[in-house]
C-alpha cells in the first residue's frame, strides 16, 4: 500500500541548474515520480538535451533558458512557466558552483586570490539562489504551500583548504535557508518550507580533476577526504534525489530551516 504523503504525482518543480549533472539528476528523478518538471538554465543544449531525455522516457519537462542571477530574466521565466503549467510547488535550486581563481591551490596562497572571480562566486551561489526564492517562492506564497531547496556543501561544516569563495557562499547559503524558513512560516504559514542539502563528495565535473589523476587513480586529497568518510567511498549522484523527493513532499510537512548532509558520515565523523 503506498503511502499519499509521498505523491508528487501532478506537483509543478522548476529545477535550476537544470541542465548539469546535479540538477539533471534530480530533475530526471522528480519526473519518474509524476512532477511536471521545469529545466531552467543558461546552457540551451544541455537544457535541452535533458527535457528530451525526461519526455521521451514518459515524464513532463519543459525547456526554460534563464540566468539564475539576472531578475528581469527570471520573471520572465515565471510567466512563461505560469502560463502552462498555472502554478509551481516545487523549487530546487542547482545552479551553483566554483571558479578556478577563487581558490588558492598548494603553490599558491590567500594573498594570491583572484577578487573578481571570488566575487563571480558569491554571486551566483547567493544570488543564484536568493533571486529564483523572490521570483517562483512568490507564487508559493500567495497560495501559501510549496517547497523550497537549497543545495549547501561539505565545506560549510568546518575549514577545508583550497576552497575559500565556495565555502563562504555556501556558508551564507545556509543561514538564508534557516532566515528564509523562518520569515516564509512566520507571515505566510507552515505550508511553505524551505531545506537545503549538504551533499559530501560526489566526483563530477568541477572536482574531477582535484580528486582523479590523469591514469585514472585517486589524488591525494581524494585519499583524505575518504578516510574521514566513514562508508569509504565517494556518493553516487542518484544517491542525493531520495533526500530531496522525501523534502519536496508532505511526509516533511513538519520539517523546514534544516540543512541535510548526505555524505556518507563524513560530517559526523571527526577522523579518530
Amino acid at each position: 500500500m503506498s503511502n499519499p504523503n509521498f505523491d508528487l504525482k501532478g506537483k509543478v518543480a522548476v529545477v535550476t541548474g537544470g541542465g548539469g549533472v546535479l540538477g539533471g539528476s534530480i530533475a530526471q528523478s522528480l519526473a519518474m515520480a509524476g512532477v511536471k518538471v521545469v529545466i531552467l538554465g543558461r546552457s540551451p543544449e544541455n537544457i535541452l538535451l535533458r527535457t528530451e531525455e525526461i519526455n521521451l522516457q514518459g515524464g513532463e519537462a519543459m525547456p526554460v533558458m534563464c540566468d539564475v542571477v539576472d531578475m528581469e530574466e527570471l520573471i520572465c521565466a515565471r510567466t512563461e512557466i505560469l502560463k502552462r503549467w498555472k502554478t509551481i510547488d516545487i523549487l530546487i535550486n542547482c545552479a551553483g558552483g566554483n571558479m578556478p581563481g577563487a581558490n588558492i591551490n598548494p603553490d599558491q596562497t590567500f594573498f594570491d586570490m583572484n577578487t573578481e572571480e571570488w566575487e563571480k562566486v558569491l554571486e551566483l551561489n547567493q544570488n543564484g539562489t536568493v533571486y529564483p526564492c523572490m521570483v517562483f517562492g512568490e507564487v508559493m506564497a500567495k497560495k501559501k504551500k510549496g517547497s523550497i531547496i537549497n543545495i549547501s556543501s561539505m565545506a560549510t561544516y568546518s575549514a577545508m583548504t583550497r576552497v575559500p569563495g565556495y565555502s563562504v557562499a555556501k556558508s551564507g547559503m545556509n543561514i538564508f535557508t534557516q532566515w528564509l524558513a523562518t520569515e516564509l512560516a512566520q507571515k505566510f504559514g507552515e505550508g511553505i518550507r524551505v531545506n537545503a542539502i549538504a551533499p559530501g563528495f560526489f566526483i563530477g565535473d568541477q572536482n574531477r580533476a582535484v580528486l582523479i589523476n590523469p591514469d585514472g587513480s585517486y589524488t591525494e586529497r581524494s585519499y583524505k577526504v575518504l578516510a574521514k568518510t566513514p562508508m569509504g567511498r565517494f556518493g553516487d549522484i542518484s544517491e542525493l534525489n531520495g533526500i530531496v523527493q522525501f523534502l519536496c513532499s508532505d511526509a516533511a510537512s513538519f520539517i523546514t530551516g534544516t540543512i541535510i548532509p548526505v555524505d556518507g558520515g563524513f560530517s559526523a565523523f571527526s577522523g579518530v
